[in-house]
């Protein structure tokens, strides 16, 4: 098995653009949102980040035939069955602390499908390091517990009024068939829940043995080399980080394979690694005054607010 890179946290956080740059390594391969590949990919043949759909990608059909002996022999019902029940938010303590014999079953046999895809996504490209952005906690700690699963979990946190904000604004989603597809938008309230639960969540994962670093957004943005050397280390991932993202015109990225995701895993141009701080003049003072009262104990936690 590869080593497996999780990215653990909440959606709008900046994960396409740390999982745009992680690519830039030789010997990784990004996989995207796995979470999201037997609905995007499998049912609803989805543009692939390279432009193909799902079942025209090259790189995705290998996958497939060298996982499951191609991807007709995936029972999609049965695998989202599983998703159902060990990979929900609501079933997160059932899925920690797996006391019946068939609750441990389901989890396994779901992890299954995931160390499957993960290992052909390895041997297809001769990576050492397979990432996943998918986020979802619940994902985690069902991979935390299979032992044939060698996961890193990195948890990438960003400010809670800044998630807020992007998940407030109108995104189209360019690789679904249907053209005006709108990605989900959130209410402030909403978004302030679901960025405290999720990000309390995935702290569940130092409960087991495995590696767990936390990766601010607003660090990662200021000093990207420094901060992914220094996480590659925490993590004990295989070799070092070499590429230098510090080039003043951007550093050229060639497309990948990832399913699911911000879109700008689309854009060709050279990657500029910069922070986003459009919410700062943007968004209603009232609604930023709501965010962060909602969210205070968490982004003191944080380190966000010391005030």
């Amino acid at each position: 098995m590869p080593a497996v890179l999780y990215i653990g946290g909440f959606g709008r956080s900046g994960s396409t653009l740390l999982e745009r740059v992680l690519e830039a390594q030789p010997t990784v391969v990004s996989l995207g949102e796995m979470v999201h590949l037997w609905t995007r990919g499998l049912r609803e043949n989805e543009l692939c980040e390279c432009g193909s759909r799902f079942y025209d990608c090259s790189f995705w059909s290998a996958v497939g035939e060298r996982a499951f002996g191609g991807w007709s022999a995936v029972d999609t019902d049965k695998v989202l069955g599983l998703l159902d029940a060990v990979d929900r938010q609501r079933r997160v303590f059932k899925t920690v602390l797996p006391v019946r014999r068939r609750t441990r079953q389901q989890i396994l046999e779901y992890t299954g499908y995931y160390r499957a895809v993960y290992a052909a996504a390895a041997s297809v490209t001769g990576a050492a390091v397979v990432v996943d952005s998918s986020k979802h906690a619940s994902l985690a700690l069902a991979l935390v517990k299979d032992p044939r699963v060698d996961l890193r979990l990195l948890h990438l946190v960003r400010d809670s009024v800044a998630v807020a904000y992007s998940w407030s604004r109108e995104v189209a989603r360019p690789e679904t068939a249907e053209a005006g597809e709108m990605m989900t938008r959130y209410s402030s309230f909403w978004a302030s829940m679901l960025w405290m639960s999720n990000n309390l969540l995935v702290q569940l994962a130092r409960l087991s043995d495995r590696p767990v670093q936390r990766l601010r957004y607003e660090d990662f943005v200021k000093a990207p080399n420094d901060i992914l050397r220094r996480v590659w280390g925490a993590l004990a991932l295989p070799g070092h980080y070499s590429p230098d993202l510090s080039a003043p015109g951007g550093i050229d990225i060639p497309a990948g394979h990832s399913i699911g995701g911000n879109p700008m895993r689309f854009r060709k141009e050279p990657l500029v690694i910069k922070s986003d701080e459009v919410w700062r003049t943007r968004m209603n003072p009232r609604q930023r005054r709501a965010v962060k009262v909602l969210t205070a104990p968490v982004r003191y936690w944080l380190g966000y607010s010391r005030s």
